[in-house]
């Protein structure tokens, strides 16, 4: 309402802002989503930049993500999205400064996605993407006495929900995301890779399997497993859990699954890194091309200021 109003101030800036985001507290599946949507721009001919609050990281001011960086500095979710892109990443609190610090480095930016930030009003924005999963809006409370930072009928230019199955009831204007991995890689060497087919068969031998996962809903990363058939212990953590001083030494498995924005961090601490018995499943968000061509459509109607 003050931003509404004018008593406090919103920066516009002089390219086309997307947010990606959720009222509901916790993950919902963003990082993969942000993935998704820089690829996308990509393959439409943009030159995209992305913004992030950094989670987990201990800048306090603005930092631009390098090959170099450590989960420690810039945290594990833009490290990811940065391995996995390869486009330009600004870190900082204020999400304006961190834009801005992008541009300026990199003048062929012509979009900027800002990976959270949805409640972040002090910067313009012209397209907003909610993101939600099968946990829907809780019981449709506000914080504290729910899980929602703003009422679920929020505005919003797309609605995306993270499931397995599209429901019955969804309005034809929700867009389905499916999170699908395919193959293990060994974390001590990335090109040795096992189809999760093979896995499968592998968890119903004599061979004991356990999945990890530090992220905000792990459930939704051992579902997925089970959907391919995988037999295994789990062994859920806390969100953006950083594992210096975790080790697996006392989990009895032979094969140790865990997700690839836990693996940006394990591959930096000897002791996991050294591991052979991890194996990192990376996954891709799955969404409608439809949606792609919609964001397309709207950035190019939009001018820069």
């Amino acid at each position: 309402m003050l931003y509404r109003s004018g008593a406090l101030k919103s920066e516009r800036l002089p390219v086309p802002i997307i947010v990606v985001g959720n009222v509901f507290v916790g993950g919902t599946g963003k990082t993969p989503l942000t993935i998704w949507l820089v690829q996308a721009l990509q393959r439409a001919g943009f030159q995209p930049g992305v913004i992030s609050r950094g989670h987990g990281g201990n800048n306090d001011g603005e930092l631009a993500v390098a090959p170099s960086s450590t989960p420690q500095q810039v945290g594990d979710e833009p490290l990811l999205i940065f391995q996995r892109t390869q486009c330009p990443l600004v870190v900082g609190r204020n999400r304006a400064a961190a834009a801005k610090l992008l541009l300026a480095a990199n003048p062929r930016v012509n979009v900027i996605v800002s990976d959270d930030g949805l409640q972040h009003y002090a910067l313009q924005r012209d397209i907003e993407i909610v993101l939600s999963d099968a946990r829907g809006v809780g019981n449709g409370w506000l914080l504290p006495a729910g899980p929602l930072r703003e009422p679920a009928a929020r505005r919003r230019d797309f609605t995306v929900i993270n499931a397995m199955s599209r429901g019955a009831d969804w309005p034809h204007n929700v867009f389905q995301m499916q999170l699908l991995g395919k193959q293990a890689e060994k974390l001590t060497d990335r090109t040795q890779v096992m189809p999760l087919a093979d896995l499968s068969q592998v968890s119903n031998s004599a061979r004991r399997i356990a999945a990890a996962a530090g992220i905000g809903h792990p459930e939704r990363f051992f579902a997925m497993l089970r959907n391919a058939g995988l037999v295994f212990d789990t062994i859920p953590l806390p969100d953006h859990f950083d594992f210096i001083d975790y080790s697996f030494a006392g989990v009895a498995a032979d094969l140790i699954l865990i997700t690839e924005k836990d693996a940006v961090k394990c591959r930096h601490i000897p002791a996991l890194r050294d591991d052979p018995r991890l194996w990192v499943v990376p996954v891709a968000a799955q969404i409608d091309e439809a949606f792609a061509e919609q964001i397309v459509e709207k950035l190019r109607g939009y001018p820069t200021a």
